[in-house]
C-alpha cells in the first residue's frame, strides 16, 4: 500500500513507508512502560560509556541534561496552571470534586522525547564539530545549580497550589458508621 501517494517520487514513498513503520513501532511499544524505560536506560548507559571512553563531547551531554530538565518540569507540571485558572468553585461540592492530575507532558511523549534526545546526542558524538573544548566540572556544577533552583521553584509551586504530580486513582471515602 502506498497510502495515497500514487503520483509521488520514490523518495517520498520511502519516507512515507518509514513514517508508517515508525508509528507502528511506537504504537506497539506504548503499553510496555517498564520495557520502554529500561531500553532507554540501557541506551543512556551506552551513551555515557561512549562519552567517558572518548573523553569529549561534554557540551553535548550538558545540552542533553538541560533538555531532560525541561522535559522533567513539563512532566511534573499540570496541563492547566492553577495560578492562571480564574474559575473558582461555585459550591462546596465543586470544591470537593475529584479532579485527576493531568500532565502537561504525558508519560509516553516524555519517554519518546527522552529517547529521541538521547539518539541525537549519541549521533552528535560521531561529529568532531560538536566536540567543543570545555572544562567539564564547571558544566556539572552549573547543571546541578540549575537543577536545584528549578526543582525548588517547582516544589514551591506544587505546595502553593496543592497538587501532587502522582495520580493514584480516585479516592474512596468511607460512609458514616451505622449507630
Amino acid at each position: 500500500d502506498d497510502g495515497g501517494l500514487e503520483q509521488s517520487n520514490a523518495a517520498e514513498k520511502a519516507l512515507h513507508q518509514f513514517e508508517m513503520r515508525y508509528t507502528a513501532l511506537k504504537d506497539s511499544l506504548a503499553p510496555h512502560r517498564a520495557g520502554r524505560w529500561a531500553g532507554t536506560g540501557v541506551c543512556f548507559l551506552i551513551y555515557a560509556i561512549r562519552v567517558y571512553s572518548i573523553q569529549g563531547w561534554y557540551i553535548v551531554t550538558y545540552a542533553l541534561g538541560i533538555y531532560y530538565l525541561n522535559l522533567m518540569i513539563a512532566f511534573l507540571s499540570p496541563l492547566v496552571d492553577p495560578s492562571e485558572q480564574s474559575e473558582l468553585p461555585t459550591s462546596e461540592q465543586d470544591a470537593a470534586e475529584f479532579k485527576p492530575f493531568v500532565r502537561r507532558l504525558p508519560e509516553f511523549k516524555c519517554w519518546h522525547s527522552v529517547t529521541r534526545g538521547l539518539f541525537f546526542a549519541f549521533m552528535a558524538t560521531f561529529f568532531s564539530v560538536f566536540n567543543i573544548p570545555v572544562f567539564w566540572p564547571i558544566l556539572v556544577l552549573y547543571f546541578f545549580a540549575l537543577l536545584i533552583m528549578t526543582l525548588r521553584r517547582q516544589i514551591e509551586h506544587m505546595i502553593k497550589h496543592k497538587y501532587v504530580p502522582i495520580s493514584l486513582g480516585k479516592p474512596h471515602f468511607k460512609g458514616k458508621p451505622d449507630s
